[in-house]
């Protein structure tokens, strides 16, 4: 599938499907469904799903910080926040109950119940290795530098897209691939730079490869996450898709409880709260608000996802990586040398890269729909 196929509005109830030629869509003969009309809530809802993605990544990473910055310590548990908020998208269950209507085939065979739990288990594993590498890196890396290193899901974005989901691997797309891993390149060597012993270099070492592995393994559960909506639920609706957050994120927060007791890292939780800079109350608060805020940025992202795809909500949740070093730098005071506006420059230059590789391919998208609208109107005169 096309990325620039996603990326335009999807029909409502009422709507008829694009044919495979790539016709328009047709409408209800209503005002309230005129094409115009229906372009125009597309973009709200995108932009309304863009900022609850922007806001809630970065009000969720400056507050992950801020644990680790006032005195938590706690893997586990910085672990355990970023997805045991789901409960706060059970109420959207009740909003949105599961439809029966089918992307592209109208006759297709359930999944197993079986095939699901093994999906949902797995991604839910999945996603616990990715939150334990962001929370390691956030734990040993400045928040600036752990923003800016994040940006290399881009990159790997359009390499596990293009074996995957069969994605184009455009001149633009590579060139943004070969900024973000010299951005990312540059960060690695500035740790040789500040003052600094041989133990927190370490550390910094563990903070840069766990960051950059997690943005891989980030990059790949998207990738999974479309190619398994494609290859095996076949449904786009959007209870699918909190299925699909709701479940693996429980098998998460499972699997995370598990780790704090295992590790024993529940024994110094209380002790944790108690020595808290801020205060217990403002402990609780921190984690509280974390999770959250986690949950609004999936929200915008299983949004963006719904009316979009899948690797245009990664673009956007990259787009947030270079507001985050800004108020790390305002909030927490965080060095931002020179190094590291190089490096913020060259993100943001590969994104850019990244982003007009999608305009050129919304462009030629619309030209064809055009083109074989006047030529499906030619046909009607000719008959």
């Amino acid at each position: 599938m096309e990325i620039v196929q996603e990326l335009q509005p999807k029909p409502t109830d009422g709507e008829k499907e694009p044919n495979e030629r790539g016709d328009a869509f047709v409408p209800k003969q209503s005002h309230r469904s005129t094409p115009r009309f229906r372009e125009y809530k597309w973009w709200f809802r995108v932009s309304l799903y863009i900022i609850f993605l922007l806001v809630g990544q970065s009000a969720a990473t400056l507050l992950g910080s801020l644990y680790y910055d006032k005195g938590g310590n706690s893997k586990w548990m910085a672990t355990l926040v970023q997805s045991a908020g789901f409960p706060v998208l059970l109420p959207l269950l009740f909003y949105f109950p599961p439809s029966t209507k089918l992307t592209n085939i109208s006759s297709v065979t359930k999944p197993k119940v079986s095939t699901l739990l093994f999906l949902y288990l797995a991604f839910g594993l999945l996603l616990t290795g990715d939150n334990m590498m962001y929370s390691y890196g956030l734990l040993y890396l400045p928040v600036s530098t752990y923003s800016l290193l994040c940006a290399t899901q881009l990159a790997f974005n359009a390499l596990f897209s293009f074996f995957l989901n069969s994605h184009k691997f455009t001149p633009f797309i590579f060139n943004s691939l070969v900024l973000l891993t010299i951005s990312a390149s540059l960060l690695a060597v500035n740790s040789d730079s500040e003052d600094s012993t041989e133990e927190t270099r370490g550390k910094y070492v563990i903070g840069f490869l766990c960051t950059l592995g997690a943005s891989a393994t980030y990059s790949l559960y998207l990738s999974l996450v479309q190619l398994s909506f494609e290859k095996i639920i076949k449904s786009e609706t959007f209870s699918a898709i909190l299925d699909m957050q709701l479940y693996p994120s429980f098998v998460a927060s499972c699997a995370c409880v598990v780790g704090l007791f295992a590790s024993g890292e529940w024994k110094t939780l209380e002790k944790e709260m108690e020595e808290y800079q801020k205060g217990k109350i403002s402990y609780v608060m921190t984690l509280l608000w974390i999770a959250v805020t986690w949950q609004i940025s999936s929200i915008g992202l299983l949004g963006l996802i719904l009316e979009a795809s899948s690797l245009f909500s990664n673009v956007i949740s990259t787009l947030a990586l270079p507001i985050v070093p800004i108020l790390a730098v305002v909030i927490f005071h965080d060095k931002f040398n020179g190094v590291k506006v190089i490096a913020l420059l060259l993100a943001l230059w590969g994104f850019l890269s990244y982003i007009y590789q999608h305009y050129l391919d919304h462009f030629k998208a619309k030209t064809d729909r055009r083109d074989a609208v006047e030529v499906s109107g030619g046909h009607i005169e000719i008959c």
